[in-house]
């Protein structure tokens, strides 16, 4: 059949869950046999988010092709299992670059270039390439923000042509709005959905299906008081009530029949419902877990969205070992050796995060040390295992001043260095070791037996500096093993210390490879250990 597109749109208020939506739905629809993928499309000028502070917006997700992006990627690989490119994230700023690009070559003739009919005219083509480049049955387009929100206008205009030129048998919108409740009034109110829909009607967007998120049950008469001033169809108007997790959105989704009113508003007969199988039994598995795993997660991103695929991956794992995740963060800026202790007293396991910049990685090192002669299981990840390398470099080699380049220009014993490829770079966005590299691992070792005994496996990194291979020699005759390299670059991936009980650092992210029914072997192996504490 032809493509379809789904578009969702938000309003009353940004963080509703659009991206869960998306997801979810794209989940219901590939349980019906389709082909799907899910796109981004962000109102923010900036190329992608690789630059922007994770204190505002989250963590950055990089794809398997290099792609720095959204963290509502992760959510749409975590739960359907697709594999996102650099084209299921675009924001205003690539979508201007490619226009102005264009007219710098002339490729528009000399014509005067405006927002409509040539920003619109990009959007619509980065909407319909992922179908293009392959055979898809749905596309599920997110447009972040708010309905209201200047920057969103020509994505909408965009949308408003699109599905007149495809016709209704193809294209649909479906609206998530906000209903709050006022505990002083002791009500629902349904005036603010019922403004953003207006909004919406007043650009030329009738939606189809509007989603009601809200703190507390939405009763019939609500909903049918909604649908009513909404000019939606009652059975069309479903509520997305909190949840004690995530992945039980798509059942609850499901249940009121998302999947099925979408189908037949364009045309499609929707046949028997899919019994999500696989996806219950991990829903029951969480439900059965009692004893919780407290867990530190060691960084200075004091947000939880800071490490969105870390929780979500150690949360992915636990479950797969009748375990919940009691993830505690501690802020590696305020860690140090008089109050480590007491900071990480009570943890089975220790995460130490990844991130850029000299804030907070004496901290990360001392965490690193702390686990190291204590025994505690230890994941480092990115600058995790950076630090895990410089604090083993200080204290077990005796290289006092040990440090990586980065931090360092005077350091003797620089352990950790720039890449040699990074050296020209002068541009910040886009330019880091991007994407999906092959690393072969050492047999035997830790990380080997993980894999389920794989000589190589693909992983996603995002960095500039690497382990310094001149020392690499004195770190394994000190007990510290290289585990995996790259074969192409001969670069150090993995580091272990096969005399600790579970200490393992890796150059790439794993997190961002666990997915909700195919957790990464890395945190299984992890929690398996933790969980014999």
């Amino acid at each position: 059949m032809d493509t379809k597109y789904i578009f969702i749109t938000g309003g009353v208020a940004s963080s509703l869950g659009k991206g869960i939506i998306s997801a979810s739905l794209g989940k219901l629809l590939q349980a019906r046999g389709y082909t799907i993928t899910i796109q981004k499309f962000d109102p923010y000028i900036n190329i992608d988010p690789g630059t922007l502070n994770p204190y505002e917006h989250g963590e950055c997700y990089v794809t398997a092709d290099g792609q720095e992006t959204d963290l509502d990627l992760g959510h749409y690989e975590r739960f359907t299992g697709i594999e996102t490119t650099r084209d299921n994230s675009v924001t205003t700023g690539r979508i201007y670059l490619s226009v102005i690009e264009s007219e710098r070559r002339g490729d528009y003739l000399g014509k005067t270039i405006q927002v409509v009919p040539h920003i619109t005219d990009e959007i619509k083509r980065r909407i319909q390439l992922l179908a293009a480049r392959q055979s898809l049955d749905f596309v599920i387009t997110e447009i972040g923000g708010t309905i209201g929100d200047i920057e969103s206008q020509p994505f909408l205009e965009a949308i408003r042509q699109l599905r007149w030129e495809l016709g209704p048998a193809r294209a649909l919108n479906v609206h998530l709005t906000y209903v709050p409740y006022l505990a002083a009034a002791g009500e629902l109110k349904t005036k603010p959905t019922q403004t953003s829909v207006k909004q919406l009607q007043g650009l030329g967007i009738q939606p189809e299906v509007l989603v009601l998120r809200s703190e507390h049950s939405l009763g019939v008469e609500l909903r049918r008081k909604v649908a009513h001033f909404c000019n939606v169809a009652e059975e069309a108007v479903i509520q997305s009530q909190d949840l004690p997790s995530i992945y039980e959105v798509p059942v609850n989704m499901q249940h009121q029949g998302l999947d099925v009113i979408c189908l037949s508003k364009m045309g499609i007969t929707p046949g028997p419902t899919p019994e999500l199988g696989p996806w219950r039994r991990f829903l029951h598995m969480r439900s059965l877990a009692t004893e919780a795993l407290d867990i530190a997660l060691v960084g200075k991103y004091d947000l939880q969205d800071a490490y969105k695929s870390i929780r979500e991956s150690l949360a992915h794992a636990c479950t797969y070992h009748n375990r919940l995740a009691r993830i505690h963060f501690v802020n590696s800026e305020g860690l140090s050796d008089d109050n480590v202790a007491q900071r990480l007293e009570g943890m089975v396991g220790v995460v130490i995060c990844p991130g850029f910049g000299l804030r907070g990685t004496e901290g990360k090192i001392v965490a690193a040390h702390y686990c190291r002669t204590h025994n505690i299981p230890t994941l480092g990840i990115c600058l995790g295992m950076q630090m895990m390398v410089v604090e083993f470099a200080r204290h077990v080699l005796g290289y006092a001043d040990a440090s990586s380049s980065e931090f360092s220009v005077t350091s003797s014993h620089p352990v950790i260095s720039m890449m040699e490829k990074q050296k020209a770079v002068t541009q910040m966005g886009g330019t880091m070791r991007l994407g999906a590299y092959e690393c072969r691992l050492t047999e035997d070792s830790r990380s080997w037996h993980a894999y389920g005994r794989q000589t190589s496996v693909r992983e996603r990194h995002r960095h500039r500096y690497e382990f310094n291979s001149q020392y690499l020699a004195d770190f394994e005759r000190h007990g510290m093993l290289c585990a995996g390299v790259n074969p192409d670059a001969d670069l150090v991936e993995i580091v272990e210390v096969p005399a600790h009980r579970w200490y393992v650092g890796t150059q790439f992210h794993p997190e961002y490879s666990s997915t909700v029914l195919h957790p990464h072997p890395l945190f299984m192996d992890f929690i398996g250990e933790v969980k014999r504490l």
